[in-house]
């Protein structure tokens, strides 16, 4: 049974490197703000309206909760099994979806198809997704949610697991790799200097890759492990303004669930622990200073004292 800590400061916020005492906020404690979902994924923040949007990918759906009055709607349902979420440098909406293509909301609530094929051959079913400066779209695509029906609609994956590129000014797709085994997560450092993805299927343990962008920003050149997350599950992340990265982390044990930071020395130095696997986040409130974190069937929030990197 969830139960908000009572006193300050909250002992789900845990230090595990005195590095991450200052990126605690001594008076903020952990908030539930929405539950009864099924798997919850792509969080996304909407500062002009002061809402959160997010992904329920088994109840083919995306629910809204809006800060000023704590309310939770249906955003959109059916949404083709909407996995995650972003904006462009434009605020419009940018959906991975499980149905097999990448959309743009449009201003008027109309919805544009950016991708669905590559090379005559479909998607598998986009992940997760970032929009860089350019404008350009970056998204990873496993088959996971071609797996079965329950986050999408069980088909045979054409193409091998990507991640793809879509540039901003010719619409043009390119893949900028296929050595990863269940891209999911990925993220920009601040600078937009390296790109970060998490293989979620690799062996032995998941990992987060680094790649090194080129001159142009178009490509990625050397890339190297990162961190290995050994026998957890790591699954969305965002990094914040200092480059650190806030990781979606867990499988099912008080030792794991919840969200991992970690330094861009590849240094484990916090930790918010969750009653639920927290599967993605993402930076927001009025200074990009309030972490939202979708867990499992939930939905929670924390203040931190850093601020979520511009894209993320």
């Amino acid at each position: 049974m969830w139960q908000q800590a009572e006193r300050y400061p909250d002992p789900r916020v845990i230090s595990l490197d005195p590095a991450f005492d200052t990126y605690r906020v001594a008076f903020s404690a952990v908030e539930r703000l929405a539950t009864g979902c099924r798997w919850t994924e792509g969080p996304v923040w909407f500062g002009d309206g002061r809402y959160l949007l997010w992904s329920d990918i088994p109840n083919n759906r995306m629910l809204r909760w809006d800060e000023e009055t704590g309310a939770v709607s249906v955003y959109r349902q059916p949404s083709n099994f909407a996995n995650g979420n972003t904006r462009d440098r434009q605020g419009r909406l940018v959906t991975c979806e499980h149905g097999r293509r990448v959309t743009r909301t449009e201003y008027d609530g109309s919805i544009t198809v950016l991708l669905e094929s590559f090379e005559g051959k479909r998607l598998n079913s986009p992940n997760d997704v970032v929009v860089k400066s350019d404008g350009s779209i970056w998204f990873t695509d496993p088959p996971m949610g071609i797996a079965g029906h329950y986050e999408g609609i069980k088909a045979e994956p054409e193409l091998p697991h990507s991640v793809y590129r879509i540039d901003g000014a010719s619409g043009e797709a390119s893949v900028v790799t296929r050595d990863l085994k269940g891209p999911n997560g990925l993220c920009f450092s601040p600078d937009e200097k390296q790109l970060y993805i998490i293989e979620s299927r690799g062996v032995p343990g998941k990992r987060i890759h680094v790649y090194e962008m080129s001159a142009d920003g178009r490509r990625i050149g050397a890339g190297r492990v990162f961190f290995d997350a050994g026998a957890a599950t790591i699954d969305g992340m965002r990094a914040d303004i200092d480059g650190n990265l806030w990781c979606g982390w867990g499988m099912g044990s008080d030792e794991l669930d919840g969200v991992m930071v970690i330094t861009p020395a590849g240094r484990v130095i916090g930790r918010i622990a969750l009653p639920e696997r927290c599967a993605n986040l993402c930076f927001g409130g009025r200074a990009r200073n309030r972490l939202f974190m979708v867990a499992s069937q939930s939905i929670y929030s924390v203040f931190v004292n850093t601020q979520g990197a511009v894209g993320g």
